[in-house]
């Protein structure tokens, strides 16, 4: 039942919780962000308003970075009209969320409108709250799906010598109170809606809602502008079985007292790509060491390094460091991607003189930095 699940109830994010992400890790996570959707919005001619709408925003830390940047950047920012919108079905998680945007003084919402939560972040922003992405205004807007799309449900699937099988969990008829997984006798709408015919893994992780949100972030975006970024660990279509649960940082039986554990699969980037039906432009999957270095993570290292006084800072942004880009801890399985306009990086056909034509300006993140 949705009141005893994991988020709603838990939301075990941080150090005493199940998972760490990264942006609990270290502010320059959240900040490269924040400079990545300036670039976008510099790039597309500074329109003259844009909403920043996070998928899932945990704790609110990296909406809080991102308001950083955006602060500190605000003589560049002065006229434009900057709006937060934050998706989020957990009461417990959006009045965290709340007390680290805006100090806690948020306002509820008439039932009849769209937004459910609304407050004034501590530098001076808009910030709302909804249940839904539907629920969100339209209008240009970058979304921000970070360790969001792998703790949507999944259905897995099983290649068998009678054709595809869906897996099913079943209560255990050895052991009472056990849950245990099982094969479907037969195919299952499932298995006839969500196995491409092109498929060659013998074993396949399918979310739906995933796609649908996709579909939807595609729309939005193909319509009123903007871009979105999906920070994730995952894959482009190659991985099987990666199903798991997570209690104390440690890995969990999924199966085990179900709604204890944060339970996580990975992001099939390919079926991302896939459900965008080409209503915009993707970029990525690139690993997160890669996107992060391109974005000049180096150089601010150095700036906050040269800035911290004590030998404890100092050595918690190497550790920090350290975590997010060590390929052997999250910088390599976590992957960043991006939806665009398709003209934010093909020009549209006019008939033009080949010799006007400037070049568009590339994509920060996802191309190596060049410093002039």
């Amino acid at each position: 039942s949705p009141p005893q699940g994991y988020y709603t109830r838990r939301g075990g994010i941080g150090e005493s919780g199940d998972f760490v992400t990264s942006p609990e890790i270290s502010q320059v996570f959240g900040e490269l962000i924040g400079i990545w959707y300036i670039s976008e919005w510099i790039a597309t001619g500074k329109p003259k308003a844009f909403q920043l709408v996070e998928l899932g925003p945990g704790r609110g830390t990296l909406t809080d970075d991102i308001l950083r940047v955006f602060n500190q950047l605000a003589s560049l920012l002065s006229k434009c009209d900057v709006s937060v919108h934050l998706v989020e079905v957990s009461p417990k998680l959006s009045e965290i969320q709340a007390l680290m945007l805006t100090g806690g003084k948020v306002q509820s919402n008439p039932e009849d409108k769209p937004a459910y939560m609304k407050g004034i972040s501590k530098t001076g922003i808009p910030v709302f709250w909804y249940r839904d992405i539907q629920d969100v205004p339209p209008g240009y807007s970058f979304y921000l799906a970070h360790e969001f799309f792998d703790a949507l449900p999944i259905h897995k699937f099983q290649r068998t010598e009678k054709g595809w099988r869906e897996v099913l969990v079943d209560i255990d008829p050895e052991v009472p109170d056990q849950l245990r997984f099982v094969l479907s006798p037969s195919s299952t709408p499932a298995t006839e809606n969500f196995i491409q015919p092109e498929e060659t893994r013998d074993h396949v992780e399918v979310c739906p809602e995933a796609g649908v949100i996709i579909q939807r972030l595609a729309c939005r975006i193909e319509k009123d502008g903007g871009a979105a970024l999906v920070a994730d660990y995952g894959h482009d279509g190659t991985k099987t079985d990666t199903f798991r649960g997570f209690q104390n940082h440690k890995l969990h039986d999924v199966l085990r007292a179900p709604g204890t554990a944060d339970l996580t699969a990975d992001v099939d980037f390919s079926y991302l790509r896939k459900m965008t039906q080409g209503r915009t432009a993707t970029l990525g999957p690139i690993k997160q060491w890669e996107f992060l270095k391109n974005m000049g993570i180096d150089l601010r290292l150095q700036v906050l390094l040269q800035n911290s006084r004590d030998t404890a800072t100092h050595e918690q942004l190497l550790h920090s460091y350290d975590m997010l880009m060590n390929p052997k801890k999250m910088g390599d399985c976590f992957n960043f991607f991006a939806l665009l306009p398709h003209h934010r990086l093909v020009r549209p056909d006019k008939k033009q003189k080949p010799e006007s034509k400037s070049p568009l300006p590339p994509v920060a993140g996802f191309g190596e930095l060049l410093l002039k």
